[in-house]
């Protein structure tokens, strides 16, 4: 008897797919605010910041749609809404990183953090690249690994699913360069 063959590319994809959407919290246990000095943490959190458009002395105060709360005491909590391509977009995102209110509190929680601060807002988005599973990429400058797998967590990194604007690798890695990131 002759078998079909099983085309393999959509399975190829499928583990790809899987490999690159690990969150996984507890790894964020494995993060320590040393790690902040690292050049390669510096640049990638740097990469992260321009893609954000927080990449400015205001960023770490800064609103979805760009407005600027004014405490560091939690996660401001504000609900923006900015029309899109015609449609309505609804966020909390906030600070340096953009964190959504839900994903601050899941990650303060497993930090141990107890306010908004800017030294907060950095480690808890090293905390998010080590639980996406990218650390060691950034670690070694293995930027195309890292931005596969952080592209799930901010959407205008390289290799985004979402559909949103994003920055192209190219200027990525010269961002990462330019903040201290060596590849």
């Amino acid at each position: 008897d002759i078998l079909p063959t099983v085309p393999t590319e959509p399975i190829t994809n499928f583990i790809n797919d899987l490999e690159f959407n690990v969150l996984k919290i507890s790894n964020m246990k494995t993060v320590n605010r040393s790690m902040l000095a690292n050049p390669n943490v510096k640049g990638m959190l740097g990469v992260i910041r321009y893609g954000e458009g927080t990449y400015d002395a205001n960023g770490y105060r800064r609103l979805f749609g760009g407005q600027l709360f004014n405490s560091y005491a939690d996660h401001p909590r504000v609900s923006v809404t900015k029309i899109v391509n015609g449609k309505p977009l609804k966020s909390t995102a906030a600070g340096a990183y953009q964190f959504l209110s839900s994903t601050w509190d899941e990650t303060a929680q497993a930090l141990g953090l107890t306010d908004f601060s800017p030294a907060n807002q950095d480690f808890a988005a090293l905390g998010r690249v080590a639980a996406r599973g990218a650390l060691d990429d950034v670690l070694k400058g293995n930027l195309t690994l890292a931005f596969r797998k952080l592209s799930k967590e901010w959407a205008s990194l390289p290799f985004s699913p979402y559909g949103q604007p994003v920055i192209n690798l190219s200027r990525a890695r010269d961002i990462f360069a330019a903040n201290g990131g060596v590849s």
